[in-house]
């Protein structure tokens, strides 16, 4: 007998799909709010026995990583569901749009991503309140919660971050609806004290940065000192050092090929 999370796979609407998952959007009941579902399938080209305890491994590291992640208070999303055994994840809804669509040069969809049907007109930074340069402080010092708590993302870029959308809070005057950015698609994270992983992690968002949006030095910049606000003298220089020490290494292999 099928379970019941992958029943509830079955009638719900996949949004994307990557190497590693597809990705639906589900409904519990007509009137419940909608539920995030990922959905780690089965890879025929692994023996049956490796592939199962993999998924199963991943699905529970990933549950893991963002319930220590709540516990920091780092915005993440809720979890809802959690069937390692079938390789489902269940999470939070978020009602928003990622950070990519909301930068100039990322309304494109990235390779292999599917954007969702649109549900109305295209949204802008305006509409959640912000600027570039406070989205930026937002990021930064969301990342430095995020390294405080020695958690390391794996997979920083704009597409795996979010804005809540201020509709999604119930605050009685629009003066008290707080900008949440949400991080998420912990897949690829992992637990590390090591300044060494912090500082990649760092570095593979600035190649994100630079890679998906155009002139983004100086948003980048602003990522880092709101990053460097949130952390101490010293472990400011700690992490600032080593990602020079990672950035010089990137640009060596990118002259090797």
């Amino acid at each position: 007998m099928a379970s019941v999370s992958l029943q509830l796979i079955s009638f719900s609407e996949q949004i994307s799909q990557g190497a590693e998952a597809r990705i639906f959007k589900a409904q519990v009941t007509s009137d419940s709010k909608p539920v995030l579902l990922k959905h780690r399938f089965k890879k025929k080209y692994r023996h049956e026995a490796l592939d199962a305890t993999l998924t199963k491994a991943r699905v529970a590291g990933e549950a893991r990583t963002l319930l220590k992640c709540l516990k920091a208070g780092v915005h993440v999303p809720q979890i809802l569901v959690v069937d390692a055994s079938e390789g489902i994840l269940g999470i939070e809804w978020i009602e928003g749009q990622c950070v990519r669509k909301l930068l100039p040069g990322g309304e494109e969809p990235e390779e292999g991503e599917v954007d969702p049907p649109s549900t109305g007109p295209q949204q802008s930074l305006d509409e959640y309140g912000l600027t570039i340069g406070k989205l930026m402080e937002l990021i930064g010092a969301e990342l430095a919660k995020l390294h405080k708590a020695d958690i390391v993302h794996g997979d920083l870029t704009t597409s795996n971050m979010m804005l809540r959308h201020p509709s999604a809070f119930t605050s009685s005057t629009k003066q008290d609806v707080p900008t949440e950015l949400v991080l998420i698609d912990f897949g690829l994270s992992f637990v590390s004290t090591l300044v060494e992983d912090k500082a990649v992690d760092l570095y593979v968002l600035e190649r994100a940065f630079a890679s998906t949006h155009p002139d983004s030095e100086p948003m980048f910049a602003s990522v880092l000192q709101a990053y460097e606000r949130a952390l101490t003298a010293r472990e400011w220089k700690a992490v600032k050092n080593r990602l020079d020490d990672v950035r010089l290494r990137g640009r060596k292999r990118s002259m090797v090929g």
